[in-house]
């Protein structure tokens, strides 16, 4: 049974005008680079078992742009991408791929965002969340990592045998719109 889920981010946020080079490359290879160069490593290994789960970690910004976020929305943008095609390609053998768009969850990264938005623009750090942060969302919390976890968990299984090439929002109804 071979399962791989990629799960990785890091932002930077500037204008386009503004984005450092080096920063933009560093976040396309973190976050769109090396899930191709893992899900091109697991491969062999799900064909010739027949059976194979690709889970990818996308965003909500997957779906949605941003101002200030081109690199992070560009490679999770190009996750959405990434999965259809191994989708497309692994479904004779039994191999799925599916990603998972959560809008933010209470990791490390989020809670540096929030501080630094909070300096940014003079709010406390609770007022980012409420009036940046959550402003879009029909649900007023922040998404907690094992409700992301628990539908890792699913279309990890068998029982999600017929479910490839899918984006999964979780995303407090912030594409609702």
């Amino acid at each position: 049974m071979d399962i791989l889920v990629n799960n990785a981010g890091i932002q930077h946020v500037s204008p386009i005008e503004e984005f450092p080079e080096a920063k933009w490359r560093q976040i396309i290879d973190l976050m769109l680079t090396a899930p191709f160069l893992l899900s091109q490593a697991a491969w062999p290994s799900m064909r010739e078992n027949g059976w194979g789960r690709i889970v990818n970690i996308a965003s909500v910004h997957a779906q949605v742009a941003s101002p200030g976020k081109s690199a992070y929305i560009s490679a999770k943008h190009g996750m959405i991408g990434l999965t259809k095609t191994a989708a497309l390609e692994g479904g004779a053998q039994g191999i799925t791929a599916n990603a998972i768009c959560p809008a933010y969850v209470k990791t490390p990264l989020v809670d540096n965002q929030i501080a630094d938005q909070a300096k940014l623009h003079g709010m406390e750090e609770q007022e980012v969340i409420e009036q940046i942060m959550l402003k879009n969302a029909a649900i007023k919390r922040l998404i907690e990592p094992g409700e992301v976890a628990e539908l890792v968990a699913y279309l990890a299984s068998d029982a999600a045998g017929a479910v490839t090439g899918a984006s999964w929002n979780i995303d407090l109804g912030w594409t609702a719109q």
